[in-house]
């Protein structure tokens, strides 16, 4: 029998019966705040929220959940963009807070690796790494409020993927809790392990849809005593490609953040704050905020200016951040940028990748395209150069009827999908699929690649209850393994 057929009072009862006092919340006021993502795009109504203490009261709540086929969903920061952790609207979902599960386990600063719990907030993570002399490099602006367990559900990427790698680069163990309620130990320190299957590379990136991940062991790096800036001007994104093939030569693994941002990028970060200066003296039609770090002797302001000083006939204009302070009124550009896009208003969020070689050529045709068919529309463009990942966002025009805005953002995410297409990319490069870009992903996804992971799926969640309708369309499930 499916969850949603048995009465909502003999559920919750079933579940308070099989759990601690003080974990599970129904009534209106204490799931509110479990209802709705960062974005306010998207929103469910659960039939309770958990709040485990540890892994044996989550281990507790899903072998209750999978006797009697409760469907659930694990519960970050809820800073994801793609409704992977939003309950469904019908209330059936049981949403699993992992918030309560935010300790540091350990830390090692000649291992150069943490043991945290999923829960953990990640600028939480990110100084108990400091505390040691480390850095836990993923970044990006949600990591006041974003949580552990949701970067690696996600496979967070962030500014610093081009040195460090995204997420799954960084993790070197997990515990994950399967749906039957077993607990998997994957946790390590080992930098080399080569004993059969990766489990852990299964659940990284994996959205909730195969287990809950409830803690994490991480690699650190040592923490960088020099952090160099720069903001150029260009007249192209052609011309921001070859810098940087030129910077990756020239500053090698020192370089960290590499971000391409549109001239209409930077006059919305200057209409967001009164008063902040337009950061060069001439106005570009593209921008590169660079950044470099490095330990040691290196004197890296040195060969940051030098690199720069190679490279004048690819730049209008450019500045180079006298102190750390300087450096993060810089990053502020596009920060403010990124928060204020919208308007105060919905917008297209797109999160697509492509060749590195190719991006520019991504970029015009898109734009182009995008001119053609709604030219009324504003094209916010800006990613991580580094790793291919652009964020073509769409802004619809002030005063748009909110009919007129879902047909103007599946059109125009069409637009872009097909130039992607074209491209040879991925519409996903770090966001996640969930529910907001399955049906795209479905379109495209190979035959043998769905067959694959529906068997993994199948093999993990045999009634179906991990985070249902996410990645995937929902399949028939039955108690009895096997039966379809």
């Amino acid at each position: 029998m499916d969850a949603v057929t048995i009465p909502r009072e003999k559920l919750l009862a079933t579940l308070k019966a099989a759990l601690p006092d003080g974990i599970l919340f129904s009534a209106k006021d204490d799931i509110e705040r479990y209802t709705r993502d960062w974005s306010g795009d998207h929103f469910g109504m659960p039939l309770a929220v958990a709040r485990p203490r540890s892994v044996d009261e989550v281990s507790q709540l899903m072998r209750c959940c999978s006797t009697n086929n409760i469907p659930v969903v694990p519960q970050g920061g809820l800073t994801g963009l793609v409704g992977a952790a939003v309950a469904a609207p019908g209330g059936g979902e049981v949403v699993i807070s992992l918030e309560r599960l935010n300790k540091l386990r350990s830390i090692s600063a000649i291992d150069f690796a943490m043991v945290v719990e999923a829960g953990c907030i990640l600028e939480e993570a990110k100084r108990h790494a400091e505390a040691e002399d480390c850095i836990l490099p993923i970044t990006f602006g949600a990591q006041g409020s974003c949580r552990v367990g949701g970067n690696v559900a996600t496979n967070a990427g962030g500014f610093n993927v081009l040195r460090y790698g995204m997420t799954r680069d960084l993790v070197l163990g997990l515990e994950v809790v399967l749906a039957d309620g077993r607990v998997w130990n994957g946790l390590k320190l080992l930098r080399k392990d080569n004993r059969g299957y990766d489990l852990k590379q299964l659940f990284i990136g994996s959205e909730g849809t195969l287990g809950i991940v409830t803690a994490v062991s991480l690699k650190l790096f040592p923490k960088p005593t020099q952090v160099e800036t720069a903001l150029v001007g260009l007249r192209s994104v052609e011309d921001a490609m070859a810098l940087y093939a030129r910077a990756r030569r020239e500053c090698s693994d020192l370089l960290t953040a590499f971000e391409l941002i549109l001239r209409g990028g930077i006059d919305i970060a200057l209409g967001a704050r009164p008063g902040l200066r337009d950061p060069l003296s001439e106005v570009c039609p593209v921008y590169v905020l660079i950044e470099a770090s490095a330990g040691g002797r290196v004197d890296l302001r040195a060969i940051l200016q030098d690199f720069l000083i190679s490279a004048d006939d690819l730049m209008i204009d450019g500045v180079v951040a006298a102190s750390r302070a300087q450096g993060d009124q810089l990053w502020l550009l596009r920060e403010l940028m990124v928060e204020a896009q919208g308007r105060g208003g919905r917008y297209l969020r797109t999160d697509v990748s492509v060749p590195i070689s190719m991006l520019a050529g991504f970029v015009g045709d898109t734009l182009a395209a995008l001119e053609k068919s709604h030219p009324h529309a504003l094209a916010v463009t800006y990613g991580h150069v580094g790793d291919g990942n652009i964020h073509l966002n769409v802004v619809p025009p002030v005063g748009m009827e909110a009919d007129a805005i879902e047909t103007l953002f599946h059109e125009t995410e069409e637009v872009i999908f097909d130039v992607v297409d074209r491209y040879g990319g991925s519409l996903s490069a770090e966001h996640g699929i969930g529910k907001v870009k399955q049906e795209a992903f479905l379109k495209r996804i190979d035959e043998v690649s769905l067959d694959v992971a529906s068997r993994i799926k199948d093999a993990l969640d045999p009634t179906g209850i991990m985070s249902r309708g996410r990645i995937f369309l929902p399949r028939a499930h039955s108690k009895e393994v096997g039966e379809r």
